[in-house]
């Protein structure tokens, strides 16, 4: 199988990310532009995602692949890495809860609209007053803000302390707001599957809190895809705030 990098950058708005497409286009004496790149600001996947994808042939044979991406992009991606890490589920390839996928879904397309950008084909029949308000109600009804803003403080926390153990029970208390992270040794993994499930029978009768057992691994990957996913997933959440606010306008 040949070697390919990859390069991410990361732009200010959609004008930048075309000055960055068209400057790498014209291509140099190290490299050329080969087919395979896909525009999916233009041409958005069906799960929310949006970048711009080139490939390039060095003329060491090396293949490197760069996506370009808008801050608001960039958050979105981050967000949808972020939650899939605690929920345990591929969010980004459209894998885990359907509720979520729908989340993030409409998140990329109300984004899309703020950017004036193509949104995912399945809102086109809907206004934008309609996108903005079944974000907003999807938000609600999941507490994603309340959950996002929890996972990243308690992988910071995880982050900065290498000594608490290989898993974490991470316990989201909804009402209250607050984190709780109970760590394991690898040789306690039974201990941690046991409170894991006595954790999740107090849910299942009705305890409003979010349950999850990571393993430091997970955390590490989050933080190697994403270096600045505490900010990043902050970033996020403004979005939203301008969503609300948007709406609010059109009113």
């Amino acid at each position: 199988m040949q070697d390919i990098g990859g390069i991410r950058a990361v732009a200010k708005d959609m004008r930048k990310v075309r000055q960055i497409e068209a400057a790498y286009k014209r291509g140099t004496r190290v490299f050329s532009i080969v087919k395979g790149g896909k525009d999916y600001t233009n041409y958005p996947k069906d799960s929310g995602y949006r970048s711009v994808h080139m490939i390039f042939k060095c003329r060491n044979g090396f293949s490197i692949e760069l996506q370009i991406r808008t801050v608001i992009q960039h958050a979105w991606a981050t967000a949808v890495e972020t939650m899939g890490t605690f929920l345990n589920h591929s969010l980004k390839a459209s894998e885990g809860p359907e509720e979520w996928l729908k989340f993030f879904t409409l998140a990329s397309s109300a984004f899309a609209i703020l950017e004036s950008t193509p949104r995912v084909p399945e809102h086109d029949r809907y206004s934008a007053f309609e996108v903005f308000d079944m974000l907003l109600k999807k938000e609600k009804e999941l507490d994603v803000l309340n959950k996002l803003s929890g996972f990243r403080v308690v992988a910071k926390h995880i982050e900065n302390d290498h000594k608490r153990g290989h898993y974490h029970l991470i316990t989201l208390n909804l009402d209250t707001r607050r984190a709780f992270v109970k760590s394991y040794t690898k040789r306690n993994v039974d201990q941690a599957n046991v409170d894991y499930s006595k954790a999740e029978d107090a849910v299942s009768k009705g305890a409003n809190l979010q349950v999850v057992l990571v393993t430091s691994q997970s955390i590490n990957a989050l933080k190697k895809a994403y270096p600045s996913y505490f900010l990043d997933a902050q970033l996020f959440a403004k979005q939203i705030a301008v969503v609300r606010k948007k709406i609010q306008q059109m009113k």
